[in-house]
């Protein structure tokens, strides 16, 4: 019998919408920038306006809703808040639930080009994946939160309850940046039901201990050195939202421009234009650049931490130019790592190149690694 709770969704921005955006784009009042200034002082204009160009021109939103409208689609309240996802079922009777969680500046788009792989791969001795791939709280088409509080830990309370609404009592979690965070406390806050956790990225940190540092191998000290790289030079967006990000919300509120370039700092040039802009048009069309943003100081502020490391069965999967994530502060972390990947760039991946968004950029190399994950844990 059908859930009640569970209604079916559509993405459907009005004319109207896309002819504000339009509007507003032609309209865009330009900083002024210093010549020759390249990248030192932020988002450079050219790469703006060429992507502002791009978005008026040539970037076709219908067919990004096509795409989403392509699966099936819900929302349901879950917390005093709308929850939105997409729930692709494998026709295969022996196929395994994972839950997929993308993060910031990302939205469910992340994951589209796992999905078919997933749910019907063409091998029959491959694993297959009932698939739910939620758009966090204050994200996307979930909408603009209308409760404080909506931190990684409220976050995996919530996907317990979608996962036992929908009748799952075993599934795997799946996550990339933000959902790196999310899916680790998934396993940690539901280990009965939680098979086990894949990431991209673990995020540990050194603890100050001097003694943490003793015997760190050269790619370790290499990982450190660019960890201490990306918080010079591109931290900017994580103290902000993690300290005011109400101040910042009005200016992408009412400028798809400064929508873009705010979003698209994380968004890497080589990434295709379409990609970048399905996301940050998801963020204009939904209204969620505040409420997004507030994940960050909810998570900042959050009184509730965890008390010891997760013991669920966890793997990394981790690529070029992202995070580097430390095998021995992880450890520390996650007492129960039992997969751990680090793949060079090469010509399995798209663009040659690696990053941060893998479902994207290494399509095939990611679900081998969650394949080969979730086989093992059977």
């Amino acid at each position: 019998m059908p859930d009640a709770t569970l209604r079916p969704f559509r993405v459907e921005v009005p004319q109207h919408a896309l002819d504000d955006l339009a509007d507003r784009l032609d309209r865009t009042i330009w900083p002024n920038e210093l010549p020759d200034a390249g990248t030192a002082y932020g988002m450079p204009t050219d790469r703006v306006r060429t992507l502002a160009t791009y978005w008026r021109e040539k970037f076709d939103w219908r067919a990004v809703e096509a795409r989403l409208n392509a699966h099936p689609q819900f929302v349901t309240e879950i917390d005093g808040e709308e929850i939105h996802f997409l729930h692709v079922r494998s026709s295969r009777a022996d196929a395994t639930p994972l839950l997929l969680t993308h993060g910031w500046p990302g939205s469910v788009v992340e994951y589209l080009d796992v999905i078919a792989p997933l749910t019907e791969p063409t091998d029959p001795d491959a694993p297959a994946f009932h698939l739910v791939i939620p758009s966090l709280p204050g994200f996307g088409f979930s909408g603009p939160t209308r409760s404080a509080g909506w931190n990684r830990f409220r976050t995996a309370r919530a996907w317990a309850a979608l996962m036992a609404r929908l009748g799952y009592d075993r599934y795997g979690a799946v996550g990339n940046d933000a959902g790196s965070m999310v899916s680790p406390e998934l396993g940690r806050l539901d280990p009965d039901h939680v098979l086990g956790v894949h990431v991209t990225q673990l995020f540990s940190f050194p603890s100050g201990d001097p003694a943490e540092f003793e015997g760190l191998t050269e790619a370790d000290q290499a990982a450190l050195r660019h960890l201490q790289w990306f918080y010079d030079n591109k931290f900017s967006f994580n103290q902000v939202q993690s300290q005011q990000p109400q101040t910042l919300a009005f200016a992408l509120a009412d400028s798809p421009v400064g929508l873009l370039a705010w979003n698209a700092q994380l968004l890497d040039e080589s990434l295709d234009p379409d990609f970048v802009l399905a996301h940050v048009a998801i963020y204009w069309f939904t209204g969620t650049a505040a409420s997004a943003m507030r994940f960050y100081w909810e998570d900042a502020h959050a009184a509730e931490q965890p008390t010891g490391p997760t013991t669920t069965p966890t793997a990394l999967a981790m690529f070029p130019g992202d995070f580097q994530s430390i095998r021995r502060f992880a450890d520390r972390d996650h007492t129960n790592i039992v997969s751990w990947h680090a793949f060079p760039a090469g010509p399995g991946q798209r663009g040659g190149v690696g990053g941060h968004y893998a479902a994207h950029e290494a399509t095939d190399v990611l679900v081998g690694d969650i394949r080969q994950f979730f086989a093992g844990l059977r």
